[in-house]
């Protein structure tokens, strides 16, 4: 389909320059051109010259080449024209530009993968989101899951390859970059899958990316969702689960929607109602009265139920000494750890503090 996009753009060309102009793909063959005789020729020198050459632009045989701007980490089309002079150069930038913005408008009505990305990011209208589907024979009422998928530190374009590799059924999965660091994956589901499914499926692309390319990631899970109007919420906790997760779950690498839990209302809170909380908890001493060691015994406490010898078992500590330092946050705070009231109160005012010191505001004394 691409080849008759790109005749057509060619034919409206030809009658503003004698220049022969056409497109080949990434195997080099010629699949449109203004001269039809060169169509189906195939130029494998000059398609391994745009893969090895970081120029933009390149010449080979008295021919101008521009690689089409692509996400994949080699090109698939290339324009070409006939000359290597710098009015050759000229039209074959400009043509490249025509031919892109041609082939984008194209797959903007026509491809699947396009239609799924404007709906998660919000640039269709609901309304419209039923009449592109049947248009597209999209079918709109099955299982899905949105994965957003974060690449931490070094961020790799082959990560979109690797995982289309991965999803390679392209009329019900999709693999969509975002940005320079994020690539959702809408994964079409069976009926009854559950969240355990999810993680697994999520661990999988973790550790291919890792082994193939030595790309680490973060990865959002949002919940299934039944239609394709919901896409775009489940988008928005899979996005929602890594910002949350930096906060309070940073040893995590794979963060579900599902298991956000009071982090979540946590995060959605105005800075100011955060510090009015942390005041009022602590109205003896501040929040900050309290060392790294207490910091740690108090969350050794709460991994451990409030279990004073289960705790002092794994602080390797005598239980008096435990019980000493919970007396000592006691006469610190004013809450008691051992009470379960006190124990949510204190465990809630440790997120809060956590969220805080994400957002880098200053805590009220």
């Amino acid at each position: 389909m691409s080849s008759r996009i790109f005749q057509g753009v060619i034919v409206q060309l030809k009658d503003a320059t004698d220049r022969t102009i056409g497109v080949i793909d990434s195997d080099g063959t010629v699949n449109a051109c203004s001269e039809t005789s060169l169509i189906g020729e195939r130029w494998e020198d000059a398609a391994m010259r745009l893969i090895s050459s970081s120029e933009s632009v390149i010449t080979m045989e008295h021919r101008t080449f521009k690689a089409m701007a692509n996400w994949s980490t080699h090109f698939d089309n290339a324009v070409f024209v006939s000359g290597d002079d710098e009015q050759a150069r000229m039209i074959c930038v400009m043509a490249a530009v025509a031919m892109s913005a041609a082939k984008a408008h194209y797959e903007e009505k026509h491809d699947k993968g396009t239609f799924v990305k404007n709906i998660i990011t919000d640039n269709i209208l609901p309304g419209d989101i039923y009449i592109r589907a049947k248009e597209l024979h999209f079918v709109t009422d099955v299982p899905r899951a949105v994965f957003l998928i974060r690449q931490v530190g070094k961020a790799d374009v082959a990560a979109v390859d690797v995982l289309q590799s991965m999803f390679s059924d392209k009329q019900q999965d999709f693999v969509l970059s975002i940005s320079e660091t994020d690539i959702a994956v809408i994964r079409q589901l069976a009926p009854g899958t559950d969240s355990k499914e999810l993680t697994r499926l999520a661990t999988q692309i973790e550790e291919t990316l890792n082994a193939e390319i030595f790309v680490k990631t973060v990865i959002g899970i949002g919940t299934i969702c039944s239609h394709l109007r919901e896409l775009p919420n489940s988008y928005k906790e899979a996005l929602m689960a890594i910002e949350v997760g930096k906060v309070f779950d940073t040893e995590k690498s794979i963060i579900s929607y599902e298991n956000l839990g009071i982090g979540r209302l946590i995060y959605q809170l105005p800075t100011t109602l955060c510090e009015i909380f942390l005041s009022e908890v602590f109205k003896k001493n501040s929040i900050d009265s309290l060392d790294q060691e207490t910091l740690f015994t108090i969350n050794k406490f709460f991994e451990n139920n409030l279990n004073v010898s289960e705790t002092s078992r794994k602080l390797f500590v005598h239980r008096n000494t435990l019980v000493y330092r919970l007396e000592k946050i006691k006469k610190l705070t004013g809450l008691d750890l051992r009470e379960f009231d006190h124990a949510i109160v204190f465990k809630v005012a440790l997120m809060v503090k956590k969220y805080l010191n994400s957002r880098e505001t200053p805590l009220m004394r």
